[in-house]
């Protein structure tokens, strides 16, 4: 316990009596004054008041437990009267209730995340008559980010001080803080204020929290859209070849997501299952490999057997790989059910970095974007510096010629659409990750997904890249001040005026292709 035993005493009937009966500002003002000086007694009485636990008398005070009454004092059992009265506790009362058990925590937790969750829930509900309390916990506490939110509390609660020195150096501590939660108690009080130059300082020290949360929320638009730019570009990176560079209009693009979603959701299972708890955060890195297989192999089966004989007839294509997403979707519903399932976050993604108050940036996230990265990076590496994508450049620019030339242009086929479909899997694989698995996960991208590509340019990884990332960075700006729906609106005219001006996307293809 990091309660100090000499600022301890023990609860007395007269305490008790105070606060369980009386009006509510005086029992407040009595809770107040134990708590600042509580021992285990006073912690119990006052979680038993809090429980609805309590009656009285004119001369004592019981608390309940198995229909027995209690002596809050020395514990013994005593005989409850008949004309025992309930504690009646309004809402104001229970905020007190639960602002001096978050002091009790605050002095007597060990864990440091039930201490600053305390100490967050006192600046939420700051009061005068709670600062011997909070100067208590502040005198135990040996956290420095956990201290700094107790100096926040103190200086919160001086805010309604009948001192107008306190009132001006209580604006001027949390104007330092930057946070929205000091901002609305400083607006509350400057509602309330009279005195003209405590309404300056106030009034400055909100301009001056305004200038930093408005740099904060640009932050947050800035890195809302990049992670949306990501996870576009892993959607759509796998649509850069089979459609962008081999001219195929896949429709099963966003089903391919969904097994590489699925894929990850299975090897999830299989670590809960048969490895020890420990090993359970590696599931993710086990699924990668296995959701770019899974999609793979999808997409091999699927260009072999149906794509190849509809090269050159996009409307065929169309309509094909459109009947095979529904029945991709309807064989995941046969084999994991029509509901949602449920993939985790290992506990090396789960929580945040946090950069100011107002702004916390997800380690999902982050981890996505890096994925985006890496991925977009083996993939340029594949396509420019191997002989698969030598293969890959040449069947595309000049089918003939590569094949008089002895190249498989059939087999290279193949490739290319089970390395698209690889990297759709990988993108269903960081998806489950920040949102829902499900039949329908690869619709919501499907459309959006194409909208990149085309605006990208048809073939270039470059185009793709910028249009994902523009997209994603202009649909958030807009989203803020416009809404989702508007938003998205707005951007798809937006791209329906580009394309009528630049049909040939932000690159242009260059070379005889660009000219057959």
């Amino acid at each position: 316990m990091l309660l100090v035993a000499a600022s301890a005493h023990a609860l007395t009937a007269e305490e008790a009596k105070a606060i369980a009966s009386g009006d509510t500002e005086a029992r407040v003002a009595a809770l107040n004054k134990a708590v600042a000086t509580a021992d285990d007694k006073t912690s119990a009485f006052i979680q038993a008041m809090a429980d609805d636990a309590v009656k009285f008398t004119e001369d004592k005070v019981f608390v309940m437990k198995d229909d027995k009454g209690y002596d809050p004092v020395t514990g013994a059992q005593l005989k409850v009267p008949d004309t025992a009265e309930d504690v009646v506790n309004n809402n104001m009362m229970r905020g007190a209730f639960d602002a001096a058990q978050s002091v009790l925590k605050l002095v007597n937790s060990k864990d440091e995340a039930v201490r600053l969750a305390a100490a967050n829930a006192l600046l939420k509900d700051p009061d005068e008559s709670r600062i011997p309390m909070v100067e208590k916990a502040l005198s135990v506490e040996t956290n420095a980010n956990i201290k700094a939110k107790l100096e926040l509390v103190r200086a919160a609660s001086l805010l309604n001080s009948t001192d107008k020195a306190k009132r001006i150096m209580a604006a001027g501590v949390l104007a330092e803080s930057k946070s929205p939660d000091t901002k609305l108690l400083l607006n509350e009080r400057l509602t309330e204020e009279t005195e003209p130059d405590v309404k300056a300082a106030l009034q400055k020290a909100i301009a001056g929290i305004d200038g930093a949360l408005v740099w904060g929320d640009r932050i947050n638009a800035v890195f809302s859209g990049i992670s949306l730019g990501s996870v576009l570009l892993l959607a759509a990176l796998g649509l850069a070849i089979t459609y962008g560079l081999m001219g195929v209009i896949n429709m099963a693009h966003g089903e391919l997501m969904m097994i590489g979603a699925y894929a990850t959701y299975v090897m999830q299972g299989l670590f809960q299952k048969y490895l020890p708890e420990s090993a359970f955060g590696l599931y993710l890195v086990a699924a990668i490999p296995v959701a770019f297989l899974a999609s793979a192999l999808v997409g091999a089966v699927l260009e072999r057997g149906v794509i190849r004989f509809l090269y050159g007839r996009p409307l065929e294509t169309l309509l094909a790989t459109w009947g095979i997403s529904l029945m991709l979707q309807q064989l995941v519903r046969s084999l994991f059910g029509a509901q949602n399932v449920g993939v985790e976050n290992p506990g090396w993604m789960s929580g945040g970095f946090t950069m100011l108050s107002n702004v916390t940036l997800p380690w999902n996230r982050i981890c996505i974007i890096i994925f985006a990265v890496l991925v977009l990076l083996a993939m340029g590496w594949l396509i420019g510096r191997t002989r698969l994508g030598l293969f890959v450049r040449g069947v595309t620019q000049n089918r003939p010629i590569a094949s008089c030339m002895g190249v498989n242009t059939a087999r290279v086929d193949t490739y290319a659409f089970a390395l698209g479909s690889g990297i759709a899997g990988l993108a269903g694989c960081a998806l489950s990750q920040i949102g829902n698995v499900g039949p329908d996960l690869g619709q919501s991208y499907i459309v959006d997904s194409f909208m990149v590509v085309v605006m990208g340019g048809v073939g270039q990884l470059a185009g793709t890249v910028y249009a994902a990332m523009g997209l994603g960075i202009l649909n958030k700006f807009i989203e803020g001040w416009a809404g989702a729906v508007l938003a998205k609106i707005a951007v798809l005219i937006f791209i329906i005026i580009f394309i009528q001006k630049r049909p040939q996307g932000i690159f242009a293809m260059k070379g005889r292709s660009a000219e057959a």
